[in-house]
């Protein structure tokens, strides 16, 4: 509990995950979004969960917290099922920028930047 929240945490490597919530949810609840959701970014990065490796494909990760979580409701905690649909709507960020959806182009730039930032 901090600051009537109630905050669950898993450490890997260098990176912290942290699922919070009201002091009235279920913690079992926010510990399986937690699990799903590392679970998912694991799958999703093939086991190497670190912070370079995180960095290149933040917009991978950002997709799988869309798909847990909408509204603050949480919709999936099964960590295949969210890899798989984050999979699928993986960007071809090979595409010309012509091609892309406004979210697609996002997140191509947002992949660049990343990248940049690495350097």
């Amino acid at each position: 509990m901090f600051d009537n929240y109630i905050v669950v945490y898993k450490f890997a490597q260098d990176l912290h995950f942290f699922v919070t919530g009201s002091d009235n949810e279920n913690e079992i609840i926010l510990a399986s979004v937690l699990q799903g959701f590392f679970d998912a970014v694991g799958i999703l990065l093939r086991g190497n969960v670190e912070k370079k490796e995180s960095l290149e494909n933040l917009d991978l990760i950002l997709l799988c917290l869309d798909e847990i979580v909408d509204g603050g409701i949480v919709l999936e905690t099964d960590a295949n099922v969210i890899a798989g649909k984050v999979a699928s709507n993986s960007v071809d960020s090979g595409a010309p920028l012509s091609e892309q959806t406004i979210s697609q182009a996002l997140a191509t730039a947002r992949e660049h930047l990343a990248r940049s930032l690495l350097k």
